[in-house]
């Protein structure tokens, strides 16, 4: 490999974990909002617990990381295949970018398929695009918040019931407690699952420069995807913490506790199934499921509906980002 081939794989790269520290700060929101606004942990510490566990969740597990490389498009039959991701990679960062600033809890995972999908068409032709492959994808994204929002009614109702004659400042002060194991575990899952994104990313353009053979990821993906997302997530997203923690709906310790067991049991299964699952979209959904269990009127709907135009827009946005930016770029 020649001087400059080197140096373009080294940008992608480095926009690779560019997007992962983004995606650090920018879902920092779905593992921590609910235990910071019930002051069940100071926010501080829970950045901290929080980069701590993304680590070692993005170190365990890559059959995300070769689904988001391999099921949209072939690697090996891309000739221009550092071009597409350099593409993907720049329209998803302005789109969470975007999203970020303006503190909507959009879906990283959705940016990147989006982005990747229009990368491709534009880039190297519909007929590189796999469209079963695509298809499955967009399935599992759309239906793990419907999933998240159902279980967290469930489990909502389910403690209702259980706990109905207890003193409600008993209970809370219990739930505190237990919702600093379930927002590490949040942390854990969320590092499971969306680190392995930027992995898919770095060795897909590590497969396509002829670097790499297979879809396996090297361990140095693994460290430097796991290590950015790690610092991305010590910075914190405190806008989109405050639109999750508090605009949704007043959360207390006994909902914070079932919306994020319920989320973090949705995205577990996901990675277990090597699928991409948006964070941001279980979290926010089971905390839509959990204030409709509690009191329907209590969930300020007008938000939740901005958040779901959001989710609903960022695919085609990103598709038709990234295939402008390759146009602009190659």
């Amino acid at each position: 490999m020649d001087t400059s081939s080197l140096l373009v794989l080294g940008i992608v790269i480095i926009l690779a974990l560019g997007f992962d520290f983004i995606n650090g700060f920018h879902d920092t929101a779905n593992a921590i909002a609910t235990s910071v606004s019930t002051r069940a942990l100071p926010p501080r510490t829970a950045i901290i617990m929080a980069a701590c566990m993304n680590f070692v969740g993005a170190m365990l597990f890559t059959g995300v990381a070769k689904t988001i490389g391999g099921s949209i498009t072939d690697p090996t039959k891309l000739d221009n295949g550092v071009e597409v991701v350099i593409a993907t990679l720049v329209a998803a960062i302005i789109w969470n970018l975007i999203t970020w600033w303006f503190g909507i809890p959009s879906a990283s995972s959705h940016a990147l398929i989006g982005a990747l999908a229009g990368a491709v068409y534009v880039g190297a032709g519909p007929d590189h695009i796999k469209w079963s492959g695509f298809r499955d994808i967009v399935e599992a994204l759309i239906f793990s918040p419907i999933i998240a929002f159902v279980i967290g009614y469930i489990v909502m109702t389910l403690l209702k019931w259980i706990f109905a004659k207890r003193s409600p400042h008993t209970v809370n002060k219990g739930f505190r407690t237990m919702q600093i194991v379930t927002a590490a575990f949040q942390s854990l899952t969320h590092g499971t699952n969306d680190a392995q994104k930027a992995m898919g990313i770095i060795t897909f353009a590590l497969v396509t420069s002829g670097r790499l053979d297979t879809m396996e990821v090297p361990v140095w993906v693994k460290v430097s995807a796991a290590t950015a997302m790690a610092l991305g997530t010590s910075i914190g997203g405190w806008k989109i913490i405050k639109t999750m923690g508090t605009k949704i709906f007043k959360i207390e310790p006994i909902n914070g506790f079932a919306a994020d067991i319920s989320a973090a049991s949705v995205i577990f299964s996901a990675t277990l199934l090597h699928l991409p699952a948006s964070t941001t979209h279980a979290i926010t959904s089971a905390i839509l499921g959990v204030g409709s269990a509690k009191r329907f009127s209590a969930v300020k709907w007008g938000v939740a509906g901005r958040i779901v135009v959001t989710w609903f827009i960022t695919i085609p946005i990103s598709a038709v980002l990234a295939g402008i930016i390759f146009k602009i770029l190659f």
